[in-house]
């Protein structure tokens, strides 16, 4: 039956019950229990809706658990990001807090965990002065950048506990700073950052190879200070220098607060910076030939960190479709990410463009016949055909959570 003449019927008979009144329902008692039907029917048909060519009923919403303040609210939405969720309640956010998973990540899953941090005043001690910011950071590198301080790879940066002694309340972030040292590297002028204490102990560290011909001031034995001048020679040859950049390097972490397969950048991380010197050979004036004579890191690059979430509950029904197809426990968390996006586990989607079914989207959905002739029908039989799937293509349900992860699909 069509939704439109559902409710053109259902609004005929309203209007017949308000202009009769009671009269008119004494008269016909069969009337509201008919009414009732009818409206019943409309709903339950309004609220099975089609979304990417596959259809879900009865509700597309999504169970979230959102912690603010030490606390957790267990929250249904329909909203499709954390963005618009985080729109759609008061929370009365500033520019300083911060909320994880970003904005623009998908809601795709019941009990999705959204994480808001309250900014909170932080003290900055860079040696001798203090800076106090108000910030949600997690990264003690980003909070110091935040106050407006230059931080270098080679410096180290901490969070530390208040000291009352020294009048800092709170947290404070400790910036330890690396010795700043001008190098003239075969007539290059150079800044480059250390912790190590003398010019030999640097060498080292920077892979500087004195060879046949090079000399060195002042001598290896000599401690670093701030700014200190260090002359690598070599006479009587030319010399070519090149800077290159050093990319930069991705460091994950696993983060029990975020939900699985969510991730968070905690620090964007800069490239560093190396230096090639080539020594020229020439005839005629003209180039013949070179040769890297060295290879210095004058900057480290600054790793990006990015936190993944592994957190995972699932509800007690699909827990136990996937006992029943025989899916180990250790795999649920898996199971659950990817069959949430792929048809919102609902063992009847049905892809209106590719044909795709059921709870995995197999193509076409007859193939799990394979696994019981029930397929079309029965969720225990499709995950029991999800899970061979799984280990056939990809090896493990973890590899399988892997790709989907990198492609947005299996």
């Amino acid at each position: 039956m069509k939704h439109g003449y559902l409710s053109k019927l259902i609004s005929r008979t309203w209007k017949r019950l308000h202009h009769h009144g009671h009269r008119h329902v004494r008269r016909r008692p069969y009337i509201l229990p008919i009414f009732g039907l009818l409206l019943g029917a409309a709903i339950v048909g309004s609220i099975v809706v089609a979304k990417g060519g596959n259809t879900y009923g009865p509700s597309n919403s999504h169970v979230v658990f959102l912690f603010d303040k030490g606390k957790k609210t267990t929250l249904n939405t329909k909203a499709a990001t954390v963005g618009d969720l985080i729109n759609k309640i008061p929370l009365k956010l500033i520019p300083e807090d911060v909320v994880e998973p970003s904005r623009d990540t998908p809601i795709e899953e019941d009990n999705f965990r959204v994480n808001v941090y309250r900014a909170r005043p932080v003290t900055v001690v860079d040696t001798a002065s203090r800076t106090v910011t108000l910030t949600a950071q997690k990264s003690p590198r980003v909070v110091a950048q935040a106050a407006g301080l230059p931080v270098y790879a080679e410096d180290n940066v901490s969070f530390a506990a208040g000291d009352i002694n020294k009048n800092i309340l709170g947290e404070q972030v400790v910036i330890n700073r690396a010795t700043a040292v001008q190098l003239n590297l075969y007539g290059d002028p150079l800044t480059i950052r250390t912790r190590t204490k003398t010019v030999g102990e640097l060498l080292k560290e920077k892979e500087i190879k004195l060879e046949q011909g090079d000399s060195i001031q002042p001598v290896a034995e000599t401690p670093l200070s701030p700014n200190i001048q260090i002359f690598v020679s070599r006479m009587g040859v030319q010399i070519s220098t090149v800077e290159q950049a050093i990319p930069v390097v991705t460091q994950t972490i696993t983060d029990a607060s975020l939900s699985l397969g969510a991730s968070v950048v905690r620090q964007a991380g800069t490239p560093g910076k190396r230096v090639l010197t080539y020594q020229i050979e020439t005839k005629n004036g003209q180039e013949v030939s070179r040769k890297i004579i060295q290879q210095v890191v004058i900057q480290e690059p600054v790793p990006r960190i990015v936190a993944r979430g592994n957190a995972v509950s699932v509800t007690g029904g699909r827990t136990e479709w996937m006992v029943a197809a025989g899916i180990a426990s250790s795999n649920h968390g898996y199971v659950n990410y990817i069959v949430s996006r792929e048809s919102n586990w609902n063992y009847l989607a049905k892809n209106s463009s590719s044909g795709a079914y059921g709870l995995c989207q197999a193509l076409p959905g007859s193939k799990m016949v394979s696994a019981g002739a029930d397929w079309a029908t029965n969720p225990v039989t499709q995950l029991r055909w999800c899970n061979g799937y799984a280990t056939a293509r990809y090896g493990s349900w973890a590899a399988a959570y892997n790709f989907w992860i990198a492609n947005r699909y299996w």
